[in-house]
């Protein structure tokens, strides 16, 4: 079967063969709410590996602690689990399953109490001092940032206790993290665990690096980080942009870097954050254009800022980029997180829409000047 036809071909075609499908976990929970899915699924089968790889096409085999098998399609990463293999839920609320041929919710640990008030919360995700392993507080930190539960500061677990996960579990957690309307309510929960820190020290050092109040209100680099991610737009279908998300978590990756090897606070923290957001996200096996992009984000993320006083011979090629309105879109979070307001960014968009308007008109040059009257160089 072909993988490139998506996830429903691929289920159509198992359950035409007799076998199971029934999405759990964050998969399951996300359908009930109505939530827009993941770029990762997870489903459970009846079918082993040898069946699998008779159904579907490119299958691959990511490791146990993952999956049992895993095929990239069109619409996402879908991770099986063979039904001798599944594991138990961490948490009750993830027990949750769907079966994909008719639709139906199994409840087998009655969490629908829980499910029809979720959104109103809050629930205490982990007791006190209790252990927790690492995928508890992962699953833990991605609920926060998914359903909005609220974690009080003496939910915080005295773990993690286990090996780190690989690099490809550790970039779907990511992804998942970003694609959640708060993403600051996991990552906070991260720090607080004590996991960021062993998981993901390039964003645990932001907490160590201080701002001036007077141009960050909202705290250190760290606080600034998570503040920006309230302020992004989700899609008509109510997903959020990865690379802009992306761009945000990373965008001042350099400032623990400039602040201590640079001779002015922050000087050229831009560009060394780009390089440190590129080996980051290459760490965790990120496709090499979606690296590209963030590091186009996050090295030109001061540029848009001075729009309106910058020679278009330091900007044009720049904003020629596709990806400048996304880059626009990151200062607009960065701004707005900082309360400056946006009459910094409406001017400064303004500057780019005349960039576009004259980039357009076959009787302008870039910078408004009348073709045919531009004055010659000396």
């Amino acid at each position: 079967m072909d993988s490139t036809k998506g996830i429903a071909g691929i289920c159509s075609s198992l359950c035409a063969g007799g076998y199971s499908v029934t999405f759990h976990g964050f998969s399951a929970v996300d359908r009930y709410l109505g939530l827009p899915a993941l770029p990762f699924l997870w489903a459970q089968t009846n079918a082993d590996i040898a069946v699998l790889a008779r159904f579907v096409e490119n299958l691959r085999f990511p490791g146990v602690e993952i999956a049992d098998a895993a095929v990239d399609t069109c619409e996402g990463t879908f991770y099986f689990r063979c039904l001798d293999s599944a594991e138990p839920a961490v948490f009750p609320l993830l027990s949750l399953s769907c079966d994909w041929q008719t639709m139906r919710f199994q409840d087998p640990l009655g969490v629908y109490p829980v499910l029809r008030g979720l959104r109103g919360g809050p629930e205490i995700l982990l007791e006190e001092g209790g252990d927790a392993s690492v995928r508890a507080i992962m699953d833990a930190s991605l609920m926060l940032a998914r359903y909005n539960f609220s974690a009080p500061a003496t939910a915080t677990p005295s773990g993690p206790h286990g090996q780190l996960p690989a690099p490809e579990l550790q970039r779907a957690f990511l992804s998942c993290l970003l694609a959640s309307a708060r993403p600051d309510k996991g990552f906070e929960f991260l720090k607080r665990s004590g996991l960021l820190a062993g998981l993901w020290p390039e964003l645990a050092c932001l907490d160590d690096v201080d701002h001036s109040k007077e141009f960050h209100p909202e705290g250190n680099v760290w606080n600034h980080t998570l503040e920006t991610f309230r302020y992004r737009k989700a899609s008509g279908g109510g997903t959020f942009d990865l690379r802009l998300s992306l761009g945000l978590l990373l965008h001042d990756a350099g400032k623990p870097i400039s602040a201590s090897s640079a001779g002015h606070r922050f000087d050229g923290h831009a560009e060394l954050g780009a390089r440190a957001a590129a080996r980051f996200l290459e760490r965790l096996e990120f496709e090499p254009s979606l690296i590209r992009d963030v590091f186009y984000l996050v090295k030109n993320h001061m540029l848009p800022a001075a729009l309106k006083r910058l020679p278009l011979t330091k900007t044009a090629e720049i904003m020629a980029s596709p990806l400048f309105p996304t880059l626009m879109e990151l200062y607009r979070c960065d701004e707005s997180s900082s309360f400056k307001g946006l009459d910094s960014y409406y001017e400064n968009s303004a500057a780019y829409q005349t960039y576009l308007k004259n980039v357009k008109n076959p009787y302008r040059y870039a910078d408004g000047k009348k073709v045919g009257k531009r004055p010659r160089r000396a």
